[in-house]
């Protein structure tokens, strides 16, 4: 397919440098569509825009590309570590990326602190802690901690421990908790156990079982069978975890084997986590943006995305393919975990059985997952057809959007506007309202809430008809505002119904966009020029989808709410301190965000806030405490 860059590209073209580094693909607007690394960046910038392209996602992206730019490097392994940092700033649509780019739970160990705890985290910083992870889920975290409690019991409340407090909590008298807080075990007892919790999860369970059982005979040999007892649930406990882990080699194997599947643009890779020679757990993850991209690329991909936030690095890693940059990852790997890291692709043996397993498995997970994929969109058809029945519409209400509103006794009003497309939300096009022309009125905010939404339609299709090209600049698909719902649904009653038909006709709209309202307590539907409510079967998905949208509009509405109620309750506090006026308590809210934050300030940090001078930070602290 024939393609002649612009002007402005081709001129870039012609002066890139043959260094390594880091090129970022933007559009008219800047947005960054594309962060990639190369070793001589002319040679593979320019290929974006050879005439032989074949990838659908190439063609796509060369279209869209307006302004380059490129950021040499001394190194090809300083070059990877800068295209990570800038596709996690950016974000880039185009870039390959785990689903949803969302952070994995973990299992956090505080080894610093005095008296451990153990708790679930999806940020990994470097305080001292010991991390175990990723999960794909904290489910499946909790259920992993609530057996290892009763083998390991640890703290969970924030008492500061003393060892002198008179009596210990509940969890003491059910074997959760080994309560240091009253010295029924001492700090180097206490630790010694969290050691033991840490060598499980690191796969090293042998020694654990053998400490156990010798315990339980002694216990049993001096006539303690209650202690004895405990321990034997102890074991029980162990054996239900260990039952799941599998002896894989010998005991100083780490290793990960990771290997994929792929189907129709969806792909699912599968990491097996091999410790002490034990396969002790495996994870999938979902991949975005696949297309057009090729398996060393898509794996090359996931290992940086993965290991860059791991809490372990193994020595070996196990892949179906061979990667192009093995050795450039496997440095940065060395670095990152402080051990030599050997990446390989086994091709016969014990090593290639087990990514054939792993590769195994990815398929099965794809395919169970594009089962439920198809379940759920049958249930959004058939809720869609249920909902376009019922209420007589003209087109099935592929697009809905739900307003509602929350204030506290008419105070800091605020409205929601949520949008449901095939049944599931768009976040993306979600909208909240500040009201600010009514007090204590939810019909004359709610009209306010339509008005915004209905203007801003009007003045959108404006700009639109005044110039096609300015939405397309913006987005490949209009904004929030220029897409009119199949069905509009306020949350309310009868009074609420008015207030949506009037504006709809104040803008024109009240024949094109179907309006419903949705009763609170009888979960019954108001139509315009229908005398009798609608009632959806109690059991149908209809009624389902209608639940969930309002449900999800009075969240947005009440998280929105609860913000603006806690700025003005900063406000009103900082309003009482003496020298902070309107313009100091505006830039302190900016500062530190939140009441919470400037409490915690000392007043070095106050007053380093320009136009605070240290008197009046002085005051606020004073006034603060």
């Amino acid at each position: 397919m024939s393609f002649t860059p612009s002007e402005r590209i081709t001129e870039l073209l012609g002066a890139l440098p043959t260094k390594p580094g880091v090129y970022l693909h933007k559009d008219a607007e800047g947005t960054v569509l594309y962060v990639g690394k190369a070793i001589n960046l002319r040679n593979r910038v320019r290929s974006y825009f050879h005439s032989n392209v074949d990838s659908i996602k190439t063609l796509r992206l060369r279209r869209q590309i307006a302004d380059i730019e490129v950021i040499t490097t001394d190194s090809e392994l300083e070059a990877l570590l800068l295209e990570m940092t800038l596709i996690k700033q950016y974000q880039p649509r185009y870039n390959v990326r785990l689903k949803d780019d969302k952070r994995y739970p973990y299992i956090k160990v505080h080894w610093a602190d005095p008296f451990p705890k153990v708790t679930v985290t999806r940020r990994m910083v470097r305080d001292g802690s010991r991390y175990f992870g990723p999960y794909t889920s904290v489910w499946a975290v909790q259920q992993t901690l609530d057996l290892l409690r009763k083998v390991f019991p640890y703290l969970t409340c924030d008492r500061v421990i003393t060892g002198q407090d008179e009596r210990a909590c509940l969890y003491y008298d059910i074997k959760l908790c080994n309560a240091p807080c009253i010295g029924a075990v001492n700090q180097e007892q206490y630790r010694a156990t969290i050691r033991q919790l840490m060598d499980f999860l690191d796969g090293k369970s042998d020694y654990i079982v053998r400490d156990i059982e010798r315990k339980m005979a002694a216990a049993a040999e001096d006539l303690q069978f209650e202690k004895a007892a405990d321990y034997r649930d102890q074991l029980k406990a162990v054996e239900r975890i260990t039952a799941r882990q599998k002896v894989i080699g010998s005991e100083d194997v780490d290793q990960d084997v990771i290997a994929f599947a792929r189907d129709n643009g969806e792909a699912c890779v599968q990491v097996f986590f091999i410790r002490s020679g034990k396969l002790i757990g495996r994870e999938y993850f979902m991949l975005d943006n696949t297309e057009g991209e090729s398996d060393p690329e898509v794996l090359q991909e996931f290992l940086t995305q993965f290991y860059e936030d791991a809490a372990h690095v193994p020595r070996e890693v196990l892949l179906p393919n061979e990667i192009e940059e093995s050795r450039i990852i496997e440095e940065w790997l060395r670095r990152k975990g402080h051990t030599k890291v050997n990446i390989q692709t086994p091709k016969r043996g014990k090593k290639r059985e087990l990514v054939e397993m792993a590769t195994e498995n990815a398929r099965d997970t794809l395919a169970t997952l594009r089962q439920q994929w198809a379940a759920d969109r049958s249930k959004h058809v058939l809720a869609i057809s249920e909902l376009q029945d019922a209420l007589k519409l003209p087109a099935p209400p592929s697009r809905i959007e739900c307003y509602d509103i929350s204030h506290t006794q008419g105070q800091q009003t605020v409205g929601s506007m949520v949008v449901f497309v095939q049944g599931a939300p768009q976040k993306s096009d979600y909208r909240r309202f500040n009201v600010q022309t009514v007090l204590n009125d939810d019909y004359g905010a709610m009209r306010e809430v339509l008005t915004r939404r209905f203007q801003r339609y009007r003045d959108t299709l404006a700009g639109e008809l005044h110039d096609p090209s300015q939405i397309k600049a913006r987005s490949d698909r209009p904004t929030a505002w220029a897409i009119l719902p199949d069905l509009l649904i306020i949350d309310g009653g009868k009074g609420q119904l008015a207030v949506g038909q009037e504006v709809l006709s104040a803008f024109g709209l009240e024949g094109e966009v179907p309006l419903a309202a949705l009763a609170k307590q009888e979960e019954e539907l108001f139509q315009p020029g229908r005398a009798q409510s609608v009632w959806l079967p109690r059991r149908s998905e209809a009624l389902y989808l209608v639940q969930r949208v309002r449900d999800e509009a009075h969240r947005f509405a009440n998280e929105g709410h609860r913000k603006r109620r806690a700025k003005v309750g900063v406000a009103s506090i900082l309003d009482s301190v003496p020298g902070v006026g309107p313009k100091r308590r505006q830039v302190l809210l900016k500062r530190f965000g939140s009441l919470e934050a400037l409490r915690e300030a000392s007043v070095e940090e106050i007053s380093a806030v320009p136009g605070i001078p240290v008197e009046v930070a002085e005051a606020i602290k004073s006034h603060l405490e």
